[in-house]
């Protein structure tokens, strides 16, 4: 080969090599350079220099262009060759939080996105280099859209905003839809507790899902509720487009046990008892139903009609759909500590009603027992007629939730305490063995 053919080809490869550096569309930082300004060779002064080393590979799913994202599938962002310094997302809708992996090799959104709305994601990686300057990064960006639905859910929550109830009050949701994937929805739910609260989800059929402690909410509880259900796909087709958000309290612990055979209630505040009063319950035929019921509403007074009766009753809470409820009963105040002798509500005298009255919210504990009939699941608030385990069965995750003030988690339940709560009262649920 002569002369003039050796420096044409190093002049030919030169070129390449300059070409090759100037291209590509992701940002990267290349060798050290010198106090001249010269990139410097690694070995001695007369070493040709060695071509830029290559940075990480930055790959975000979706990619920039997309027009119909899942929604429900999130954002995720790789780096190949590398570790991920910063990830941002840009968006006129609900802000985008994420996790890394270990070692930062990947980061993935926490929620659901918004159906039809616009993202662009930056994300900056750094290779393993070595050296003061550190690695090689690359910076990658992209923009797309996630999809407009051909059919959405709503969802409704029963709490309302800034009210207080009883520490047995479960969180309960309404689907305008039939759920399929459950455990999806339950992923998309955020609560944030004041107080530690370890509990589960329980779906009662396919459009509605309660949250219930395992013991009772601890008294003066502030509880925060978001459910990420923009994006979340409930079932084929079917998405969520909106994010519902609501903040209520647990007032004082307010504990009613009653006894048909004692002829007695006791009322529990705050852990202490407070009041021992004689009652009257359903009379033979009329039994009032075991079970562990919730006040659900009251009302002072309420109109009752049955057989042979028309009344306004004071000072009445009701702890049934059916129509059970703790009252004033002047006309049986002779029989009350006795004799069971009503349609199957818990009669009081006046003075203890009232006070009853006085101290109930929706979500008290009232627990009935010693009578021959049992209670039936979904007459009232039910959700205490199962046991823990029983309730654990109804969470399409099989995991238990762990939330305090800084949010939630789902846990598995064998890494949580020896469960304390006591077994419930006898009672009977449609198409399942008595509890």
């Amino acid at each position: 080969m002569s002369a003039i053919r050796v420096v044409s080809a190093v002049a030919a490869a030169a070129l390449v090599a300059a070409v090759t550096a100037c291209t590509g569309s992701t940002t990267t930082v290349l060798e050290k350079t010198g106090a001249s300004g010269a990139a410097q060779p690694a070995g001695n002064a007369s070493a040709p220099a060695r071509p830029s080393p290559a940075g990480p590979v930055v790959t975000i799913t979706p990619g920039s262009g997309a027009a119909g994202a899942d929604p429900s599938k999130g954002i995720t962002v790789t780096a190949a060759g590398g570790t991920l310094k910063s990830v941002a997302v840009r968006t006129s809708g609900d802000p985008v939080t994420g996790t890394y992996s270990a070692g930062r090799a990947s980061w993935h959104s926490t929620w659901a996105l918004n159906v039809s709305q616009s993202y662009t994601v930056t994300a900056t990686a750094v290779s393993s280099g070595k050296g003061t300057s550190g690695g090689v990064t690359t910076t990658q960006t992209a923009t797309f859209r996630t999809l407009t639905p051909a059919a959405t859910f709503a969802t409704q929550i029963f709490e309302g905003y800034g009210q207080s109830y009883g520490v047995g009050m479960p969180i309960i949701l309404t689907f305008s839809a039939p759920v399929q994937d459950k455990a999806a929805v339950e992923r998309s739910i955020e609560l944030r507790t004041s107080k530690p609260v370890t509990g589960s989800w329980y779906w009662d059929g396919n459009q509605s899902l309660d949250f219930r402690p395992r013991d009772y909410w601890p008294a003066h509880t502030t509880v925060s509720f978001t459910g990420h259900f923009d994006g979340v796909e409930s079932a084929p087709g079917v998405y969520g487009h909106h994010t519902l958000t609501q903040r209520f309290s647990i007032g004082d612990s307010v504990i009613a046990v009653a006894s048909t055979k004692t002829h007695k209630t006791q009322i529990y505040v705050n852990g202490k008892l407070k009041y021992d009063w004689d009652i009257s319950s359903g009379k033979p035929g009329d039994d009032t139903p075991n079970g562990s019921y919730l006040t659900i509403e009251k009302a002072n007074p309420v109109r009752m009609v049955g057989p042979g009766y028309d009344l306004l009753v004071p000072w009445s809470v009701r702890f049934t759909f059916s129509g059970d409820y703790y009252h004033d009963a002047f006309w049986s105040v002779g029989e009350q500590g006795f004799e069971n002798v009503s349609h199957g509500c818990v009669n009081l005298a006046p003075a203890n009603a009232e006070t009853y009255y006085n101290l109930a919210v929706p979500g008290d504990p009232i627990t009935v027992g010693g009578s021959p009939r049992p209670g039936v699941w979904d007459n009232g608030w039910t959700e205490w007629f199962l046991t823990w385990q029983q309730y654990l069965k109804g969470s399409a995750t099989g995991q238990a939730v762990v939330a305090g003030p800084s949010g939630s988690v789902f846990v598995s339940p064998a890494t949580l305490p020896a469960d304390r709560a006591k077994a419930p009262l006898q009672t009977s649920r449609p198409g399942n063995a008595t509890a």
